[in-house]
């Protein structure tokens, strides 16, 4: 991956946590790994829990950017998801929301409980 591609996605990635934070949405972890993948952010409010799937672009060439969140990558970030309340098992949420933050040419759009 280039270095600009790397900074478009960072830059994104920035303002997706930006409008949570905004929202009244604590970050709670960004760019988490394990071997299965990674979950762009982990956000909460209360005991409701977001993980949000960032998909930045700078133009539609390749699609929307939301477009690029297949029924595949969906099922990986449930198990994603799944996998990281595992991991953080002190954890109590009450719920559980599935976002996908597409930023477009610096226009975020935030689309809440995406799938």
């Amino acid at each position: 991956m280039t270095q600009a591609r790397r900074a478009l996605g960072a830059s994104g990635e920035q303002a997706a946590a930006d409008w949570y934070v905004d929202n009244g949405y604590e970050v709670v972890a960004r760019n988490w790994r394990c071997r299965d993948g990674e979950l762009d952010l982990v956000v909460r409010r209360g005991r409701a829990f977001v993980f949000c799937e960032v998909k930045t672009r700078s133009s539609t060439v390749f699609g929307a950017p939301v477009e690029a969140v297949t029924r595949q990558k969906q099922v990986r970030l449930r198990h994603l998801a799944a996998r990281w309340l595992e991991d953080h098992a002190g954890v109590r949420a009450s719920e559980i929301r599935f976002d996908v933050a597409s930023v477009l040419d610096g226009h975020l759009e935030i689309v809440q409980g995406a799938f």
